[in-house]
């Protein structure tokens, strides 16, 4: 078992409930003995206590009719033997000033009967009682005055206490505490299979509405889950399944616009390229015959041979952004010399000797090489047009743990990109600060705000990425654009 699995069952909401239930059973139960043992004990020794207090006291009203006061030892000792003949041979203790009597002569009476109780007898007119402990065994203690028969309730001085034995009675509450402990067990197995059933009841839909929501999130926009019931598990059922139908309903009408969207750019630009064509024309025609116009006519015809080139490319660009996003784009791929293909792009540009290379030789991998073109002829020409000589390139290869990669850099020693430009110099249309006022560039001599953003997708398409750092020392010194390509070679296969 993993342990993601095992801290799911320990932490889990099945675990939960069970617990739950089993801890508020066990509570309940043992709430429930507390009360019923104290009930029953307070119960059986009240009555063991009344049953005591009216024996002694009838016994001692019978007895005491027959009895002279004062006595003597002889006749107290009688006195005390019948009164215990009569309560069941309880022991019985007489007193009569400084005359004591004890029915089991043998039994130890003064460590039973406390001051207390003997104090609240000599003062009082009525019978008292108190439970005692005497070595761990309980007793119950009664103690009552002996009056005079003439009616005024006048004591006579003779004082009686009769000890009574409560180890049945307390054996008898013991056993119904263990009665009651026994049955406890079956409580709490039963409440633990009562929650098992309870928690499956409702972890199920539970259960259900979480792998629901998991294919949602993994794109699955057209997963439900069954409504049943009228509590709240089915409202909340109810809920995922309109959220998810608003869901569904929203992501079409956006993947519509969207399709909309990119049918439109490249309608657009598919529309432009034959007037563009036709400008083109005149346009070059214009800055051809330029030298012999007057100044301001040169002018503008120069003027409207560049916005024409431009135009044209951004029309470019946009027909391949639209390809991308129409996922229409594949790799003509083979094996070539990276190198080589560097090499290419700057002669093919003019910049070779604007740029420094450090070209690692016989590199190769299985890659399109139009495309890799158009990667470094952006990454090239955005470090010449935005950064500061000198600008170099650099091409190796590095090992890492996902296997081996091309990595192609390209540094210059410009003002470099603030940490919020470095996050969205990818992002098309992109402007920076007014250091790098053209925003991403292209392979020509101006920018589209495009072409980094098609650098990108070229490099994704490869497998691969482009990311931005900051030249060694710190920010201001520079910036640093790195290619990283899988290295593929031939047999391999392309993504």
């Amino acid at each position: 078992m993993s342990r993601t699995r095992a801290r799911h069952l320990v932490g889990g909401l099945r675990t939960r409930l069970v617990v739950t239930f089993v801890v508020v059973a066990l509570i309940s139960a043992v709430t429930a003995t507390a009360l019923a043992y104290r009930d029953a004990r307070t119960a059986v020794l009240q009555r063991t206590q009344n049953a005591a207090v009216n024996d002694l006291r009838e016994r001692v009203t019978a007895v005491a009719a027959d009895f002279d006061v004062p006595p003597d030892q002889q006749s107290l000792s009688r006195f005390a033997a019948r009164v215990s003949d009569g309560i069941g041979g309880d022991i019985v203790v007489a007193r009569y000033q400084d005359l004591s009597a004890v029915s089991d002569s043998m039994a130890d009476t003064e460590a039973r009967i406390t001051t207390e109780l003997r104090t609240a007898v000599m003062t009082g007119s009525e019978a008292r009682f108190q439970r005692v402990r005497w070595r761990g065994e309980p007793y119950l203690v009664v103690g009552t005055p002996v009056t005079f028969a003439d009616g005024d309730h006048r004591t006579s001085g003779l004082e009686v206490f009769a000890i009574t034995d409560l180890r049945a009675e307390r054996d008898d509450t013991a056993a119904l505490l263990d009665s009651v402990r026994t049955g406890m067990v079956p409580v709490v197995l039963l409440a633990a299979v009562l929650a098992l059933l309870a928690a499956g009841t409702v972890l199920r839909p539970v259960r259900k509405l979480g792998r629901a929501t998991r294919e949602l999130a993994t794109g699955d926009l057209g997963s439900r889950v069954a409504v049943s019931g009228r509590d709240e598990l089915a409202d909340l059922a109810r809920t995922f399944n309109e959220t998810a139908d608003a869901l569904q309903a929203s992501d079409t009408e956006l993947r519509e616009q969207e399709a909309k969207a990119r049918r439109f750019v490249a309608d657009v630009s598919h529309e432009l390229r034959t007037p563009l064509a036709a400008m083109t024309m005149v346009a070059t025609v214009l800055e051809e015959d330029a030298d012999q116009l007057p100044p301001d006519a040169a002018r503008a015809a120069r003027t409207v041979g560049a916005e024409t080139a431009r135009l044209s490319r951004l029309v470019e660009d946009l027909m391949e952004i639209s390809r991308f996003d129409a996922k229409a784009v594949r790799l003509n791929a083979a094996e070539v010399d990276l190198a080589d293909t560097v090499r290419a792009s700057l002669a093919l540009r003019g910049w070779t000797d604007r740029v420094r290379t450090e070209l690692d030789e016989g590199v190769r991998a299985v890659v399109d090489r139009r495309r890799i073109d158009v990667i470094v002829a952006n990454l090239v020409g955005n470090a010449l047009r935005h950064g500061a000589p000198p600008v170099t390139v650099t091409l190796g290869t590095a090992e890492a743990a996902d296997g081996d990669w091309v990595v192609l850099s390209v540094a210059d020693h410009g003002p470099g990109l603030p940490p919020e430009a470095r996050e969205r110099v990818f992002d098309r249309f992109y402007k920076a600060d007014a250091a790098r006022t053209r925003g991403a560039a292209d392979d020509s001599g101006q920018g589209s705000g495009l072409g980094m953003a098609i650098a990108l997708e070229n490099a994704r398409l490869h497998g691969g990425t482009i990311d931005v750092t900051d030249v060694a020392g710190g920010p201001g010194r520079g910036a640093v654009f790195t290619l990283r390509l899988p290295l593929r070679r031939r047999g391999e296969g392309t993504e």
